[in-house]
Parts: structure tokens; C-alpha cells; sequence
């Protein structure tokens, strides 16, 4: 067999970090499928089904032969599916051709990103936030501007830290609510407040991601930075079908921006990916059309478990936790156990070996918090899409193995 020098890998690619939710998903799986009693509360999933009628929507498509090329942003039919959602339900001025189908919020989101930042530019974003933004920015050659935020505010930043940010660097926020991974969001006082603060300033574009807008709980209000007048020509609005749609392998993502910025993510997805999957567009607009009462019964659930997390973790000794407003994940402070040992013998120094330590020893799976910035080391996530007894063991399991940490 011949032997040969390790093929060179990009600067690039060398420096960018994998996933550490998707590393603890793919660890569950493989431990499940070895035979582990596994509680898995790592991943950012619903464990609901698609609904039926978004499904068979793409299984008409494909016996109709919807199997070809279609436009890069997307079919004239979806574009005017998501524009119409975007005016209806977040107030949101817009046309189809401020519109752009991608293949998942995540990609939606890079192309955006891609679109607007330069090398030295610079994003601002409340952390703790979701692990992917900071790779994306970065990969696009800009630097991400914390702005830490505690458990104390609700894990959210005021207007003023947003001003004290903001620097001649500055070309866009990142805005996530309800959060991912903190649970929590902002309510609509405090968007206007925010965006009092942005529309001051030409040069800066605010990208909100409202993957989890649906998702709400204890009757609070979503509201949509761009249905506000004077953030409508400033503003990315990212969404998309998987989370409360349940529709996380489906990979569809939608952007509503002003013209020139949905014109340049449409150049660059042209060269990346065209379009997306052609037979999952029908599937799209069924979704936004008909699919609302089964929309409504996820979220009940989703509530429902809410509530049932916010009250188990509540008790876990010295543990602090913000209730969860929306979206399906609680942060908890687990810091209290750094500096003491596991019944195992396992040394607990940070939120990784909470993680593994707990993981090993009871079969429940949280994300560290590393990855998540801000206070972070200090907390692990934990993800309630999964049903109420999983959820109940998982927590009893933890609440045990706090007990008897030394």
C-alpha cells in the first residue's frame, strides 16, 4: 500500500469548530444503538412528526414529476406563500421578491451573513446565542461583539449595552427570539427599545432569526423586528419549517430582506446550491396554508412540557434556571457542582465534565455551554423536545446525581 503526505486542509476548515449539538445528538444516537438507557435532552429537535399534509404535499409533488431545476430563490407559488405569512401573521411589508428559499434556517442564515459582512467588519450579539453564529461570521472574515448577558436579566441585553457595542465596525446584530439556547425572549417593548437603538445607525443591519416564533408560551407576544417602519429596509427576517413544523430533515429555510440583499444571497446560492429540493415547495406552502391547527397543538405541548421542566429543575439543589418563555430549551446554572466529585469518582471542573460525568453515570444528555459564549461555561442546555415521562426520568436521574456529588 502506498503511503502519502496528509493532503493539505485549508486555514478555513482547520479553524472552524464542529457542532457540539449535533456532536451530542450523534453520541446519543450511537448509544442508544448500542443498547444504553439514554435520556437525551441534547438535541435542538421536536419530537413530533411532520404533519401528514406536508407530507403527502411532497409525495403529490414527486408523482407529479416535480423532480427537476426550479428557480434559485424558489417557485413563484412558495415566494408568494412565505410573503403573504410574513404580512399576515408578523406585519411584516414585503413582496415575493423580497423572498428566498433555502435549504434550512441555518444556511438561510449563512447566506445572509455571506450577503452583508466583509473581512473587519464586525456583528454584535447577546450571548449566551446559538454555537453556529460566531463560525458563520467568522467564516465570512468579520468578529463577533459580545454582549454577556446573566441569568439574572433573563439571559437579555438592554438597548443601552446594545448603544455601548456598537462601534464604526459595526455592520450587523443578531437578534434570536425566543433564544436557542437560553429559552428565553424578548418581549415587544423591549424590540422596539432595541431597534430605537439600530435604526439610529445607516450602516447596520439587524438579522433576526425567528426559527422559534411559534413557540411561545404563558400567552407572550412575538414580535418581528421588520414590521416596525423604521427597521423595515434594515432588517433580515430568518424562518423557517423545522422547528414548529417539526421539520428538521426537510431542510427548507426562508428569508425575507430588502431587494439588493435577497438579489445577492440568490447570486450566492446559485453558485452553491441552486434551489432548494424542488418537490419539498408544495410541501412549504401547504404548510404555511393549512397546517395551523397542527402548528397549535405542537406548541400546547410543547408548553405543557414547559412548565414541567421549569418545576423539576427548579428543585435540583443549588441549581439556578430562568423559566423557559419559548422555543423548547432551559440553561441552567450548573456551577455549583464545579470543584467536586461524582459517586463515580469522576471529577466535575466545568460544564464539559458535568456533561460527561453525568452522561456516563446516569444515561441523561445535556449540551455544555461552552460553545454557546457569554456565561456559558458555567451552564449546560437542556432541550424538553421529548415527552413528558423521558422528561421526568431524566430529571429525577440528575436530580440523584447532584444529591450525591461530594
Amino acid at each position: 500500500m502506498t503511503t502519502t503526505a496528509d493532503p493539505h486542509i485549508s486555514i478555513r476548515a482547520t479553524a472552524i469548530q464542529p457542532s457540539s449539538t449535533l456532536a451530542i445528538t450523534a453520541r446519543v444516537r450511537a448509544m442508544k444503538a448500542d443498547g444504553r438507557d439514554i435520556i437525551g435532552f441534547g438535541a435542538g429537535e421536536p419530537d413530533f412528526t411532520t404533519p401528514d399534509p406536508v407530507r403527502e404535499a411532497a409525495i403529490e409533488a414527486i408523482r407529479a414529476g416535480m423532480t427537476r431545476y426550479v428557480p434559485v430563490p424558489g417557485i413563484p407559488e412558495a415566494r408568494n406563500a412565505v410573503a403573504e405569512k410574513f404580512r399576515t401573521e408578523n406585519s411584516i411589508d414585503c413582496e415575493p421578491d423580497q423572498i428566498i428559499i433555502s435549504n434550512g434556517g441555518k444556511f438561510s442564515l449563512y447566506l445572509a451573513i455571506q450577503a452583508i459582512i466583509d473581512p473587519g467588519d464586525e456583528v454584535i450579539m447577546p450571548t449566551p446565542a446559538w454555537v453556529s453564529y460566531k463560525p458563520m461570521v467568522e467564516l465570512a472574515g468579520g468578529t463577533i461583539v459580545e454582549i454577556p448577558t446573566t441569568a439574572e436579566s433573563g439571559f437579555l441585553a438592554a438597548p443601552e449595552d446594545f448603544a455601548a457595542a456598537i462601534t464604526p465596525r459595526t455592520r450587523a446584530v443578531i437578534l434570536n427570539s425566543p433564544s436557542n439556547p437560553c429559552g428565553t425572549m424578548y418581549d415587544p417593548d423591549a424590540i422596539r427599545a432595541i431597534c430605537d437603538v439600530l435604526s439610529k445607525h445607516d450602516r447596520i443591519t439587524l438579522i433576526s432569526d425567528e426559527i422559534y416564533e411559534r413557540l411561545v408560551y404563558r400567552g407572550r407576544e412575538h414580535l418581528s423586528p421588520a414590521s416596525l417602519p423604521s427597521m423595515s429596509g434594515k432588517t433580515i427576517t430568518i424562518n423557517g419549517l423545522s422547528k414548529a413544523f417539526a421539520a428538521t430533515g426537510w431542510r427548507i429555510g426562508y428569508t425575507c430582506a430588502p431587494l439588493p440583499i435577497v438579489k445577492a444571497m440568490s447570486k450566492l446560492q446559485s453558485q452553491m446550491t441552486s434551489s432548494v429540493t424542488s418537490f419539498t415547495l408544495p410541501a412549504l406552502v401547504t404548510a404555511l396554508q393549512s397546517c395551523q391547527n397542527e402548528v397549535a397543538r405542537m406548541r400546547a405541548a410543547f408548553e405543557k412540557r414547559a412548565g414541567l421542566m421549569e418545576r423539576l429543575v427548579s428543585v435540583w439543589p443549588g441549581v439556578t434556571c430562568p423559566p423557559p418563555m419559548g422555543a423548547f430549551y432551559v440553561f441552567p446554572d450548573i456551577s455549583v457542582a464545579f470543584g467536586r466529585t461524582s459517586a463515580g469518582g469522576r471529577a466535575v471542573d466545568d460544564a464539559g465534565s458535568f456533561a460527561e460525568a453525568l452522561l456516563e453515570e446516569t444515561g441523561v444528555a445535556v449540551v455544555p455551554g461552552d460553545d454557546f459564549l457569554g456565561c456559558g461555561p458555567n451552564h449546560v442546555r437542556l432541550s424538553f423536545a421529548l415527552d413528558e415521562a423521558s422528561i421526568e426520568d431524566g430529571c429525577s436521574r440528575t436530580h440523584k446525581w447532584l444529591d450525591a456529588l461530594s
